[in-house]
């Protein structure tokens, strides 16, 4: 189900900074016909052209306005997300967890509960998760994180089941580490451009793409799952034991 952004009406959510903000952009570089840029602050979205909408996407209130805000919407970017840095296990406690399945799994579900009917009342569209590589593996040292991640990409699947009778494409996008604030704290892994990611997502829109894999780390990652625990998780066993010998 190929869509069109020339002329579309467009709510990326997470707007205010790095990767949502390429998208901001190049989807009116790309001719759409609005932009709505979902901020915490609408202040953070000075962009000409962008149309600001207060979002917090842990916000049943901010969510539902939006909803009623954007409700000529027909495609739906679900990019907004946090990213803690915290273990599983050896984290003091779930603080850290709580809040990146709140952010990035809860508040996507928050988002797709509250669009896929803007989305049907507007002809079907497009409904994009910004998903990751630890959808597919956790690494230990960010293991809470890849959890919301895997559960995202789970809600991504079974949101395409339910949303297609309705005509809405859903789409997956999927990439190693972004080279935006958030991926600063890799410095050893190789980094993908956002905007690279953003062209990559945006055709797969208008092709019609399900799965979007946007770096060969992502596809080679994809590729293994079945032998992943031959072929991806021993090299972060060998990371977790070099940096808790104890």
């Amino acid at each position: 189900m190929p869509v069109r952004i020339e002329g579309a009406r467009v709510l990326v959510t997470g707007a205010g900074r790095g990767l949502g903000r390429v998208f901001a952009g190049s989807l009116l570089a790309r001719g759409a016909g609005t932009v709505y840029a979902g901020v915490r602050a609408p202040a953070a979205a000075t962009d000409a052209g962008f149309v600001p909408v207060r979002l917090d996407i842990t916000s049943e209130k901010d969510v539902a306005a939006a909803a009623e805000r954007c409700a000529d919407v027909d495609i739906l970017i679900n990019n907004a997300g946090i990213m803690r840095f915290a273990p599983l296990l050896a984290a003091p406690d779930m603080t850290d967890a709580r809040a990146e399945m709140e952010a990035n799994y809860f508040g996507t579900l928050r988002m797709c509960r509250a669009f896929a009917p803007v989305l049907a009342a507007n002809g079907g569209g497009a409904l994009v998760n910004v998903l990751s590589i630890v959808s597919w593996f956790a690494n230990p040292q960010n293991s809470s994180y890849c959890a919301s991640k895997s559960a995202a990409w789970s809600l991504t699947n079974a949101a395409r089941i339910e949303l297609r009778r309705q005509g809405t494409l859903v789409t997956g996008v999927f990439a190693g580490v972004i080279d935006t604030e958030m991926g600063t704290a890799f410095a050893d892994l190789p980094k993908i451009s956002p905007q690279r990611v953003v062209d990559q997502a945006l055709d797969g829109i208008e092709a019609g793409a399900e799965e979007v894999l946007c770096d060969d780390r992502t596809r080679a990652v994809k590729a293994a799952l079945p032998h992943d625990l031959a072929e991806i998780y021993p090299a972060h066993q060998a990371r977790w034991d070099a940096a808790h010998p104890s």
